[in-house]
């Protein structure tokens, strides 16, 4: 009977035992840890920066000018007593334009005269006296000087008075007259502008400093002038300005015209300049898939790593906006490679694998 009983209870016992070794068993071997999905390189096509097309045609709007507009005056001042032409007027080199009244500058010459003739016999008093030893020569130099002054003085006042006539220095029309008889004209102050025809005519362009660069003398020019229905004009680059102005930080450019009886200072005309090869450091064009959040004058391009094949975002100026692409005007550099499609699905750092490439 006990050992029924022992049988019985070893029979109970060892259930227990067993799942006692299975679970000492579980807790003595570690699980196999996840590993990390692998990174998916995302595809992307990429384009290489270049400066903006050496071939590019540049349209500008200007402004038709005389090459040679000269503004007028008077030497001295005085009251005009006259003005004998009128704005749009046609005159001929050497014609009487306007005339001050010469009263007060013939009284000048008068005196002048009187001083030179006063100057004269003092001279000859003292060279007398000097000839006599009552007076030492620096006192006859001093006579002479007061005299060469006089003389001087005398010949001013004349040469004045010859420029009391105001006369066109060359054929040409009149531009504009803003002196007025009766005013009291200002040594300097314009009387009446003349355009002088026989140098031409010439379309003025304000250009940027960067396109300036790219513009040279002699090059040609296509010319469109509303005012005369239209018709191109064959035009030539004769002069790139060599300081921009102090207001604008423009460039003049001055396109020589052919003749056309149809031209007149004053008239809008565009056109069309092809510039040269662009500068170190110029801007640059990219098609406009390659930015992205973009806000007033900057945005983010990815620029592409070979080393690492990876992309990192970076911080660009946006210039222009056209049907050719989107102009960057700093943050990259001429041959660097730049993502132009799925910029969304892209993130800074991430490897990527390249599906197509652009120019």
């Amino acid at each position: 009977m006990v050992n029924t009983l022992l049988a019985g209870r070893s029979s109970v016992r060892w259930p227990w035992l067993a799942a006692a070794a299975l679970a000492v068993a579980g807790c003595g071997t570690k699980p196999e840890a996840a590993k990390p999905a692998a990174e998916v390189a995302a595809p992307v096509r990429l384009v290489t920066a270049a400066a903006a097309d050496p071939n590019d045609v540049l349209v500008v709007s200007g402004t038709v000018r005389l090459k040679r507009e000269t503004p007028l005056s008077f030497n001295t001042p005085g009251r005009i007593a006259a003005i004998f032409v009128q704005e749009g007027d046609r005159v001929r080199a050497g014609q009487l334009l306007a005339r001050l009244d010469t009263t007060a500058l013939g009284a000048n010459v008068s005196s002048a005269q009187a001083e030179v003739v006063r100057a004269q016999a003092e001279v000859k008093r003292a060279e007398d006296l000097f000839a006599k030893g009552w007076v030492t020569a620096p006192r006859v130099e001093q006579a002479r000087a007061s005299m060469a002054a006089a003389v001087a003085r005398a010949r001013a006042a004349g040469f004045d008075v010859q420029l009391a006539a105001l006369v066109a220095p060359s054929a040409g029309v009149v531009l504009a007259r803003p002196g007025e008889p009766g005013q009291i004209a200002q040594p300097g102050a314009p009387v009446v502008t003349l355009g002088e025809m026989s140098q031409g005519f010439v379309l003025r362009l304000p250009l940027a400093d960067r396109d300036a660069a790219r513009v040279k003398p002699g090059q040609a020019a296509e010319v469109s002038i509303p005012a005369l229905a239209g018709q191109p004009l064959a035009g030539v680059v004769s002069e790139v300005g060599a300081r921009g102005d102090d207001g604008t930080g423009t460039f003049r450019i001055e396109v020589k015209l052919p003749a056309d009886a149809r031209l007149a200072s004053g008239q809008i005309g565009r056109a069309r300049l092809r510039l040269g090869t662009a500068l170190p450091g110029a801007p640059i064009r990219l098609p406009a898939t390659a930015v992205f959040g973009a806000r007033a004058d900057e945005g983010f391009v990815y620029v592409f790593e070979p080393a690492g094949r990876r992309v990192r975002s970076r911080l660009v100026a946006l210039g222009p906006v056209g049907s050719n692409g989107i102009v960057i005007t700093a943050g990259l550099s001429a041959g660097e490679q730049v993502v132009v499609s799925g910029a969304d699905r892209l993130r800074d750092g991430q490897s990527v694998v390249v599906a197509g490439a652009g120019r």
